[in-house]
């Protein structure tokens, strides 16, 4: 199974999550953003019962369309990086 990991880091003078490269909206407070990250996580986990279909921009700012299994779901941690 694969495991992803939520960091709160200091963001646009407040505080965000971020997954890999990409951050979430900034919060006011470490701890606003730490709930933020927290619930990201659980429902990232959350398994769904069928497929859906899923539309992403990739790195070349391209329009993708894909199904995805919804029970196949990654493990989600969250890192305090600022403590």
């Amino acid at each position: 199974m694969a495991r992803i990991t939520y960091h709160i880091v200091e963001h646009d003078e407040g505080w965000a999550y971020r997954l890999d490269d990409v951050y979430s909206e900034p919060y006011p407070t470490h701890d606003m953003a730490l709930q933020a990250a927290m619930q990201a996580a659980a429902e990232h986990e959350e398994a769904d019962t069928g497929e859906t279909t899923i539309r992403y921009q990739d790195a070349e700012g391209v329009w993708r369309e894909e199904s995805a299994n919804g029970t196949d779901r990654p493990e989600a941690d969250v890192a305090d990086d600022a403590r």
